[in-house]
């Protein structure tokens, strides 16, 4: 069955008790390119965890009204949270570890201006932008049918993020490095098991990595590098294989 998100405005008292009035974006989508048309039934998602079954039962030119038939609440994402932080790669690589992000069950994403990240600054990440990133993640939580949108974070410097991180005492890190490293992220995930922690932040460069300088504030705020392998990874393979494999290890158990 089909699944779209529509935010908690688009419910309405009718004389039919609540329906979903579909309109503006949600009615090009779902009625137009899905051709979605009276008394044809699908799912709607919302902020609220619950998947409501409904049913067109009126369509005009730019709106229909669907009645709900039924309804299921959808699981909550099991702890520890998956927290991404990412230094921003260029702007197709990022839109993809978005959408694979949320079919891994990651609840945040972090993004961070480093050294070597596609951009240093805030200042050149439009409205626009913005806005498709939080499409691209609407449209991947439609596919998957989770029951929470992930939060995309306003970006910030790497020092700011360390020091978020820093104060949050319920959340474990780990810091793939490139170079050379004691540990493997296995043998830091065994550590992390030992621990009770909400959520586990897992920190990526960006194309041409993390410069001496940035590892050693990554070191000084207590968080060792760990080897993820002999072969230097892409970002937005690192970003899936990381996810996939703290969600194996802690998660789906």
């Amino acid at each position: 069955m089909r699944r779209y998100w529509v935010e908690q405005a688009a419910f309405i008292d009718s004389d039919q008790g609540k329906s979903v009035l579909i309109s503006g974006d949600n009615f090009r989508h779902i009625c137009i390119v899905c051709r979605q048309d009276v008394d044809d039934e699908f799912e709607v998602l919302t902020d609220d965890a619950i998947a409501y079954k409904v049913k067109i039962i009126n369509k005009e030119k730019k709106r229909a009204f669907a009645n709900i038939i039924s309804q299921r609440v959808l699981p909550e994402i099991k702890k520890p949270h998956i927290e991404l932080c990412v230094s921003l790669p260029k702007f197709n690589k990022f839109e993809l570890i978005l959408e694979k992000s949320v079919e891994l069950s990651v609840t945040k994403i972090r993004p961070f201006f480093s050294e070597n990240s596609f951009i240093r600054s805030a200042k050149k990440l439009s409205d626009e932008r913005l806005k498709r990133w939080q499409k691209i993640v609407k449209s991947a939580t439609q596919q998957t049918g989770r029951g929470r949108l992930m939060t995309i974070e306003p970006p910030c410097t790497l020092a700011e993020l360390l020091e978020n991180f820093n104060q949050n005492d319920s959340a474990a890190g780990l810091f793939p490095y490139e170079g050379e490293c004691e540990k493997t992220v296995k043998q830091e995930l065994q550590s992390i098991k030992t621990g009770s922690y909400n959520s586990i932040w897992a920190f990526i460069g960006s194309e041409g990595g993390f410069s001496q300088v940035e590892l050693s504030q990554f070191v000084s705020n207590g968080l060792s590098p760990v080897t993820l392998g002999e072969q230097v990874l892409r970002v937005e393979t690192a970003c899936v294989s990381l996810a996939s494999i703290i969600k194996y290890e802690l998660i789906d158990k």
